[in-house]
């Protein structure tokens, strides 16, 4: 047993309104319970109860120090039904094992040889951008999957993934299932004939088809010696047990490497629009690095004001805003206890927001990131990609392609919301944005 004292949350009577706020405003419930009772929050709801943690020192501990006390929790627990044992469900060895396999395919190295495929692709992005305009408001979220999805498939998987338009919607059903039995405490019999559940077995059947297409052809047309992730998980698997390993790993990676940056730059579009003294900055830092041509690997370390909107941008809008747990064993967390079996989150929103690290938290301010800026501040205070030995493969590739991306349209193009549109985030696996995003193009 624990020796420390149960942290302190909502009284039982507070029941009802938190059950809404998890259906409704789940950024409102974790925000609102740590502005209320501190950094280590039990917030019980029905018969389970959350145990929220929310100062930099106590997610080193939960990530870094005592990560193997933790394994994945709440939300993940129930994307395993289509991701698997990927790389964002599984733990230990398996986990370890998968990691090594991957990793390569992501070093820096490599990385940098991608950087005119990024390129490519932005340039391809920008021209079907100038193509809209005058025509009305285009769907930027399906703009940035299209890219992001592009990027991926040539970047790291070597394939062409043009044919399998489905797969932003199948992932997306995916995740309204996933979410939909975690606040729903897994108590909604899955075999009820549900639209939310015909949509989940419809998706999970079309995504794990695409899974098994790339893997097949890659197997019956392997190349000598290629370092993309898509040829290291076919030359990893070991007989059908492995195959369904790839297939798993390979579902992981096309939600992961490309929801993520999505998500990311649509956030960006939408602050730039609503501050367009930064969009003037960053246009210029354009014209003044890039000139008229694409931008190189060597680009990233020059295009300093843009890289710091994009890190300004994932500190407000991390498009990975939970990090949710489950402990092993009785714990103690800053003197306060962790049961065995309890679910244990970082929110990483309400966590870059934290008024001791970050003043003036809601404003959007790039400066916090100049070099100057971050003096003093705690490492992890500000953790977009994760920490800890399960810190975010693919970072590097997503810092890159933002980067350049938003770089690249800044230089040509203004986007604007539609009067009156509310953009307000959506907490689902990632942090999108709710109904979509539709903007109209203006050449600069």
């Amino acid at each position: 047993m624990t020796r420390g004292r149960r942290p302190p949350g909502p009284p039982w009577t507070a029941t009802p309104r938190l059950l809404g706020q998890l259906f409704t405003d789940r950024l409102e419930l974790i925000g609102s319970a740590t502005s209320t009772y501190g950094d280590a929050v039990r917030i019980a709801i029905g018969p389970k109860a959350l145990y929220v943690f929310n100062h930099p020192d106590h997610v080193k501990y939960l990530l870094a120090d005592n990560n193997t006390n933790y394994h994945k929790g709440i939300g993940l627990a129930e994307a395993r039904r289509t991701l698997g044992d990927g790389l964002l469900t599984s733990d230990g060895e398996l986990w370890s094992k998968q990691r090594r396999t991957v990793a390569p395919a992501f070093s820096t190295k490599r990385i940098a040889r991608q950087a005119a495929v990024v390129a490519e692709e932005g340039r391809a992005l920008v021209d079907r951008l100038l193509a809209s305009h005058g025509r009305g408001p285009v769907d930027l979220v399906g703009e940035m999957t299209r890219l992001t999805l592009g990027v991926l498939g040539r970047s790291l998987l070597d394939a062409d993934l043009g044919a399998f338009g489905s797969i932003r919607h199948s992932f997306e059903s995916v995740q309204d299932q996933a979410m939909f039995e975690a606040v729903t405490l897994g108590l909604v019999p899955r075999w009820l004939p549900l639209p939310i559940h015909r949509r989940f077995r419809r998706s999970r059947r079309e995504l794990r088809q695409v899974a098994d297409e790339l893997i097949a052809r890659r197997r019956s047309a392997p190349v000598p010696g290629a370092d993309d992730v898509l040829s290291r998980l076919v030359a990893s698997a070991d007989g059908e047990t492995g195959l369904r390993q790839a297939r798993d790993e390979l579902i992981t990676l096309l939600l992961a490497g490309h929801e993520t940056t999505a998500s990311t730059l649509s956030w960006t579009m939408t602050l730039l629009d609503r501050h367009p003294e930064v969009a003037d900055r960053i246009h210029q830092e354009a014209v003044d690095v890039l000139g008229d041509r694409p931008p190189e690997y060597e680009d990233l370390h020059r295009l300093t004001y843009t890289s710091m909107v994009v890190e300004e941008v994932l500190r407000l809008y991390p498009p990975v805003w939970l990090l949710p747990r489950i402990a092993v064993d009785d714990d103690e967390v800053a003197g306060y206890s962790v049961p065995a079996g309890s679910d244990v989150v970082v929110c990483t929103y309400t966590l870059h927001r934290h008024p001791e690290f970050w003043p003036e938290p809601d404003r959007f301010a790039p400066e916090r990131f100049a070099p100057q800026g971050a003096s003093g501040r705690p490492r992890y205070s500000y953790i977009p990609f994760g920490a800890g030995p399960r810190f975010c493969v693919g970072n590097s590739l997503g810092v890159l392609e933002s980067v350049f991306v938003v770089a690249m349209i800044a230089r040509e193009l203004r986007l604007s919301t539609l009067p009156g549109a509310r953009i307000v985030p959506e907490p689902m696996l990632s942090l999108r944005v709710r109904g979509g995003l539709s903007m109209t193009v203006h050449p600069v």
